[in-house]
């Protein structure tokens, strides 16, 4: 594991939905991710090595910035713009690189983003923003 870090990447992510017909819908059917597992109050979902747990619940969604992101291509983007166009934005992009902040059904906040942190960090560091680089 690079740097000697235990931590070497996301295994999953679990997002609670109140109507998982509404939710596969979303992801599924509108973001394109692949269904993988469905049971009577879950499902499984897959998007490059995204693992995406959606669990029938009570969603409870932060008031802050928290939110997933998910990596696409340029062209994938463009695309992804297109067909989300209706969904509701949580925020403009101030960030390097390609973004749209948009709400699934539930109010989960999401980020489509063009871009590495190997990119974010060049950026930071063209631009000196104030944020200390470290290797």
């Amino acid at each position: 594991m690079a740097n000697g870090s235990e931590i070497f990447g996301v295994n999953h992510a679990t997002l609670v939905v109140a109507d998982l017909d509404r939710a596969l819908g979303f992801y599924r059917d509108r973001l394109g991710l692949r269904l993988r597992a469905r049971g009577s109050g879950m499902a499984y979902l897959e998007g490059g090595a995204l693992w995406l747990c959606l669990e029938l619940g009570q969603p409870c969604p932060a008031q802050d910035d928290s939110h997933v992101a998910f990596s696409v291509t340029p062209e994938g983007f463009a695309r992804l713009q297109s067909r989300l166009s209706d969904t509701p934005r949580w925020k403009d992009n101030r960030s390097e690189g390609a973004s749209a902040y948009l709400m699934d059904p539930d109010g989960h906040k999401l980020e489509l983003h063009v871009g590495t942190l190997a990119s974010r960090l060049g950026h930071y560091a063209r631009t000196s923003a104030g944020i200390q680089i470290f290797d």
